[in-house]
């Protein structure tokens, strides 16, 4: 039998500790090893056995997760992903821990409607797989629920695209992400020149983080970076992030780009999804558009790219040796529908050569 993923929870909550262990208890390829109220107490517990991945706090008693992942990164790297309230007063120091090195960042489960408790349980399960599967190398500082159907992007966008639009000059940018998904776009978008096309970029990411993450990325290109709010224009110079837990849209008005951001359900497991991005851009943009799929788990992504491609669009799929999970590149690769395979440090200069800038 193939091992199961051994998670040690660390959170100073009782009830998020039991209730983050009853919901990765409830997927027969996770085994909760124990869980701990502060970091002292974690750290004695993994000398009695060592977890493939931790799930941890930020705001913790005797010492705050921030300071803990800095020493687990620095002595022996382990799988981290942040659990945390992310309220927007804290999303900039939670944005700080994925600097540090933690492999993804997942909203605290709280008690709710059964729906937020379903969608929870995927969440956090998919985060941990992914966690057990990255490479560590590339993240270094510089009740059971019954589980949802993995529904495509027709429960947002139903149908296939029509014919895909005339060539035009104004070409649009369309940019999926997860695991590992919030350097690769530090360094894709750090690399765009000032009149760069408009961007618009889904990354697998909780409510408020995405706004903080905008705002840093902001504050460290020479474009334009903000989260994207709905009617929102695609402009020259400027990438639009999809915000936390709504999908995006790419729209066209006569010669106008822009986004629609809305409510659903949860797409390839997820919200916002890149296939639903994709899917908008292949129906909006057509021959218009470029789209670049990078790293992270799992195949959300795969199929809309695909229908880029095949409505006209150049197509780009991070490479393996460059991802932190191949899993969302590969499942494009396998369908068919990439133009081209490129390391992270060549993804820019490509998208600019495609589009002519």
């Amino acid at each position: 039998m193939k091992d199961t993923i051994k998670v040690l929870v660390v959170d100073d909550s009782a009830l998020v500790r039991q209730t983050l262990t009853e919901i990765l208890s409830s997927d027969p390829e996770i085994e909760v090893i124990g869980s701990a109220g502060d970091p002292y107490a974690a750290v004695k517990r993994m000398e009695v056995q060592a977890p493939d991945v931790i799930t941890l706090d930020v705001e913790m008693p005797r010492m705050d997760g921030l300071t803990f992942l800095r020493k687990i990164m620095s002595q022996h790297p382990l799988p981290v992903v942040i659990c945390s309230t992310l309220t927007e007063a804290g999303s900039e120091t939670t944005l700080k821990a994925m600097e540090y090195g933690a492999v993804d960042i997942i909203l605290k489960p709280k008690l709710g409607t059964r729906q937020f408790l379903e969608e929870s349980r995927i969440r956090v399960v998919d985060a941990v797989k992914a966690a057990a599967g990255a490479k560590l190398q590339k993240l270094l500082p510089s009740a059971t629920l019954k589980v949802q159907p993995n529904l495509s992007a027709d429960a947002v966008l139903p149908g296939p695209p029509g014919k895909s639009m005339l060539q035009t000059t104004e070409k649009v940018v369309a940019v999926g992400a997860s695991t590992g998904g919030t350097e690769a776009l530090r360094v894709f978008l750090e690399a765009m020149p000032q009149d760069s096309p408009g961007i618009a970029v889904v990354q697998h990411m909780p409510e408020h983080f995405t706004a903080a993450f905008a705002k840093r990325l902001d504050g460290i290109c020479r474009i334009t970076i903000k989260e994207a709010r709905d009617g929102d224009t695609i402009l020259r110079g400027q990438a639009l992030i999809a915000p936390g837990n709504r999908h995006m849209l790419l729209k066209r008005s006569g010669a106008r780009y822009y986004v629609e951001v809305k409510d659903g359900p949860l797409v390839r497991r997820h919200r916002p999804s890149v296939d639903v991005l994709f899917r908008s851009a292949a129906r909006y943009a057509g021959k218009n558009a470029v789209g670049v799929i990078m790293t992270g788990m799992g195949d959300d992504g795969a199929a809309g790219l695909k229908e880029m491609h095949e409505a006209g669009a150049y197509t780009i799929a991070q490479d393996e040796a460059s991802c932190v999970v191949f899993g969302m590149p590969q499942e494009a690769i396998k369908l068919g529908g990439v133009s081209k395979v490129l390391s992270l440090g060549g993804i820019a200069f490509d998208v600019v050569r495609a589009c002519g800038v």
